[in-house]
């Protein structure tokens, strides 16, 4: 394509975009729609949250001094979501593990 088009063709051009956009937003409707009538009949809930599903088995390994990696690559969840459920239990219990001391096996 040349780099300055003429004014028949940057018109061309921006309907296609224009038209571009009006599918995607009729896409989007649809979308929107089909999820709603699905909420509706109880068949759409969305992702499950597996990494939450096993907060216990997080902690549990963590204290039993596995590493952070160790317990993600054993739990087939991420490091990300194992640091998150270890910094969510250490705010709930504040007293159960000086943060501080580098023996706290849910300590960062």
């Amino acid at each position: 394509m040349r780099q300055n088009p003429s004014a028949s063709g940057k018109a061309f051009l921006d309907m296609l975009g224009v038209f571009a956009e009006f599918e995607t937003r009729l896409r989007q409707e649809r979308q929107r729609e089909g999820i709603a009538r699905a909420k509706a009949k109880g068949a759409y809930k969305g992702r499950k949250l597996t990494a939450q599903a096993k907060t216990q088995q997080v902690i549990e390994l963590t204290m039993a001094g596995l590493t952070r990696e160790a317990v993600a690559e054993q739990l087939g969840i991420g490091k990300a979501s194992v640091y998150r459920i270890l910094k969510a239990w250490r705010l709930q219990h504040p007293g159960a593990c000086n943060i501080l001391a580098p023996s706290c096996p849910v300590s960062e």
